[in-house]
């Protein structure tokens, strides 16, 4: 059971969260689907929860603030001064959606877009480092940028979080991992996706640890979720993508040994 109790490095993907407009429907359906348990942030969250694990964090779930917005998994990349980071957003060609706040102890945020408009969050860690368990069953394993815009995806994560990305690309695959700087360690994907439109959208996709991938799709399907793409092997591991009740798209992939 990988933990951590540590702040996460400057550039890890460390935390995902829903904004959902059926609150008690999302909570049904993952905890459904992965046995999460769920944590009130107090009266001052604003009805923000958080999906615990044997009491351990693996992701937030709350109200959607904007009803006109598509609800999805917003995925989190840690920094060590979220203000600083966002300045880098923007000399780098993204935008910075809602500039850096303070949440009660837990911590300091932004919201921004990279130069193709994937929206992606930015946390300093407080009180709440973002994910405490991670690689199992129910738990954030990995998190790729599908982008239509590849080149400009490679050079602009680095300016804004430092590390380095590399080319892994097959044919007909154009694929980069992002290691972060503190250790070299792949932390993200970056693909280039041609089914999106030329102008976007990009999007960071949460992919979730699954004991048993099929087995995850059927449940999926049974609480109202639908299929994406079918389970099929990978050279990662079985692999999956499916979409919640409210159209919230995430992966399910096999989990890893608990040693990676």
């Amino acid at each position: 059971m990988p933990t951590r109790s540590e702040p996460w490095p400057e550039g890890t993907p460390t935390w995902i969260d829903l904004g959902s407009e059926d609150l008690e429907g999302a909570k049904a359906f993952y905890s459904g689907l992965f046995g999460w348990d769920y944590v009130s942030g107090g009266q001052e969250a604003g009805g923000y929860l958080l999906a615990v694990l044997d009491g351990k964090a693996v992701a937030g779930i709350g109200p959607k603030q904007d009803q006109q917005m598509p609800t999805v998994w917003t995925s989190y990349f840690g920094s060590d001064d979220v203000d600083a980071t966002a300045e880098k957003v923007t000399e780098s060609g993204g935008h910075v959606v809602a500039p850096p706040f303070g949440v009660m102890d837990s911590g300091r945020m932004a919201i921004a877009s990279d130069s193709a408009g994937a929206v992606f969050g930015i946390w300093q860690a407080g009180s709440h480092i973002g994910a405490e368990r991670f690689n199992e069953h129910g738990a954030l394993c990995w998190t790729e940028l599908h982008t239509p815009e590849y080149n400009s995806a490679r050079e602009f994560y680095p300016k804004v979080f430092g590390g380095e990305v590399s080319d892994i690309s097959e044919e007909s695959f154009v694929y980069s991992t992002f290691r972060r700087a503190s250790d070299g360690e792949e932390v993200a994907g970056m693909l280039q996706d041609d089914r999106l439109p030329e102008a976007g959208p990009a999007y960071w996709l949460a992919w979730f640890a699954s004991n048993d991938v099929d087995a995850s799709i059927a449940t999926a399907l049974a609480l109202g979720g639908s299929v994406l793409l079918e389970p099929s092997d990978s050279p990662f591991g079985r692999m999956a993508i499916a979409r919640g009740p409210q159209g919230e798209t995430f992966g399910l992939i096999a989990a890893p040994p608990e040693s990676h």
